[in-house]
């Protein structure tokens, strides 16, 4: 399946030794040993509050939790290689890059404890809300980039954009056969949006495997609209920067826009509601737990004397205090009043909301006379 076009291209190889690449590493100069040591830092921050977030809603915290085990190099390799000022579309599983654009873990966790749509203002961190709906963030993200364009275009850009901001579509393997992709892609190739399309292809969209939905590398989708799209091993951190960093390069040059494919791995289970082993085999997991990312570029700093236990044992304390902030925040969070969610769905009254309120309140009615049986029978 995979030609000289479609090779993953990789920078640190599984046993921490890194290699060159004629079109890549030169993206890797532009950082000094405090800027490697800071790419770890924010992959295993993002570990531990994952963790601790699925800790959260065994607990019955948290009304749902979407892991993001074994994505932290893909993710905070893409992020770091880009400007503060371009914009990110993300799904719902992008924890690392937006911990890494400074939403706090409080922010980021609202949603999950059901408390609100969003816990951030998008244009503070010029990261948008997570979509939930499947790949509808796609054709935000190509409204956004057409803005900047016309903006652009009648000189009436506003004073908080930079000129060269480019945007970042975020995406599965599986919302990859979703239309909102392909009427996005259209698009942006039409009108040569400053675009980048960021597919993570962690093998599994829940239980359907990435080979069932696309024959062929997913790369090879930009081809069929007119635009380069790049393999890259989503496993190796500073592959994912080199290459980001490239795309986002040429895309400022008004190349128009670019995709790339991350292959990496989703470890754990697709939300917490999802139960993994009934669609893949512990032999898989296990084959991918030995390619871990924070491993791997661990072995790499270490070897390079980029960075020393004392280093470690700094992340590690930090990604503790991290967890423990984040349980306080979980339960000073208020919950949030239901009739206010009906209430604000539309500005004036709809027979079917006044239904979906009624059947609400009939739903929760059945649980009290559930507890009354319970304790006439117990007494």
């Amino acid at each position: 399946m995979e030609d000289a076009a479609t090779e993953r291209v990789q920078l640190l190889a599984e046993d921490g030794t890194l290699s060159t690449h004629e079109l890549y590493s030169r993206h890797l100069e532009g950082l000094d040993d405090a800027g490697f040591r800071a790419l770890y830092r924010h992959m295993a921050l993002e570990r531990r509050f994952d963790a601790e977030a699925t800790s959260l809603q065994r607990q019955g915290q948290l009304a749902l939790w979407a892991p993001a085990l074994g994505q932290e190099a893909t993710q905070v390799g893409t992020i770091a290689a880009l400007k503060s000022t371009d914009r990110v579309f993300p799904t719902y599983r992008e924890h690392a890059m937006a911990l890494y654009r400074g939403i706090s873990p409080e922010e980021l966790i609202v949603l999950f404890r059901a408390a609100a749509h969003t816990g951030w203002d998008p244009n503070t961190y010029n990261f948008n809300s997570y979509a939930i709906v499947l790949a509808s963030q796609t054709l935000h993200a190509t409204g956004w980039a057409m803005g900047i364009q016309q903006d652009l275009r009648s000189g009436t850009l506003p004073r908080d954009k930079a000129e060269d901001e480019i945007v970042l579509a975020c995406l599965g393997d599986g919302a990859s056969s979703q239309g909102d992709v392909h009427e996005s892609m259209v698009f942006a190739a039409s009108y040569r949006l400053p675009m980048l399309y960021f597919i993570q292809n962690n093998h599994w969209a829940i239980s359907v495997p990435s080979s069932t939905q696309s024959r062929a590398p997913l790369a090879h989708r930009a081809a069929g609209y007119g635009f380069e799209g790049v393999r890259v091993d989503g496993n190796d951190v500073l592959a994912s920067y080199a290459v980001a960093a490239e795309m986002a390069e040429q895309i400022r040059s008004g190349a128009g826009p670019k995709l790339i494919e991350s292959v990496t791995y989703r470890l754990g289970a697709h939300t917490t509601a999802d139960d993994p082993t009934k669609y893949r085999s512990a032999e898989e997991v296990a084959s991918w737990e030995a390619r871990d990312p924070l491993h791997r570029y661990r072995q790499w700093l270490t070897s390079e004397g980029k960075a020393d236990e004392g280093f470690f044992d700094e992340v590690d304390a930090e990604a503790k205090d991290v967890a423990a902030d984040l349980r306080r925040a979980v339960a000073e969070i208020e919950p949030i009043d239901i009739e206010r969610v009906f209430d604000t769905v539309y500005t004036e009254p709809h027979r079917q909301v006044e239904a979906d309120r009624a059947w609400l309140k009939d739903y929760e009615a059945g649980f009290a006379e559930d507890d009354d049986a319970e304790e006439a029978a117990s007494s």
